[in-house]
């Protein structure tokens, strides 16, 4: 049998959600885009291919409220409105390439798995396929192959 679970075993995190959700859709593409400098709401719709104004706003503020990006708006006609990685936003490209690796030497495995999951004849183990194109992870690591994102341009290269 296990040892039990130590009660205070969190006693020393602070109780707050982190700033980017494993999976999230968003988050790492939006960063990505602005790590070369401040970008406009519509370079950012260009290259996020799917995301609605609505999300993409909210996103935005989100990293603005976490302290990720600033909104910098110029009083002009018409008005003009950049975002822009701050210092800790910056911070991110190192957990976001280590979770890039992470999902280039699992991802089969995690493939195969959900798929076990969700059918009961499921594949083996590392043969998995990509169900859900547009995952986060999985873009991002095709599109980083080295695992450290360089530049902001929108790669495609083929699955390794």
């Amino acid at each position: 049998m296990s040892e039990p679970l130590d009660p205070d075993m969190f006693a020393d995190c602070d109780p707050v959600a982190a700033p980017m959700r494993i999976g999230d859709k968003w988050t790492a593409k939006i960063i990505t885009c602005l790590q070369a400098g401040p970008r406009r709401f519509s370079e950012l719709q260009a290259p996020l291919r799917g995301i609605t104004p609505k999300v993409l706003t909210a996103s935005l503020r989100a990293l603005e409220r976490d302290g990720m990006i600033t909104r910098t708006a110029y009083p002009e006609i018409p008005p003009r409105v950049e975002y822009e990685l701050t210092p800790l936003g910056h911070t991110l490209f190192e957990p976001m390439a280590a979770q890039c690796a992470w999902t280039r030497e699992h991802l089969p495995e995690l493939l195969a798995a959900r798929g076990a999951h969700e059918t009961p004849h499921a594949e083996p183990a590392g043969t998995g396929t990509i169900s859900r194109p547009g995952h986060t992870l999985v873009e991002f690591a095709r599109n980083h192959p080295t695992g450290s994102p360089r530049g902001h341009e929108n790669r495609r290269s083929a699955p390794a």
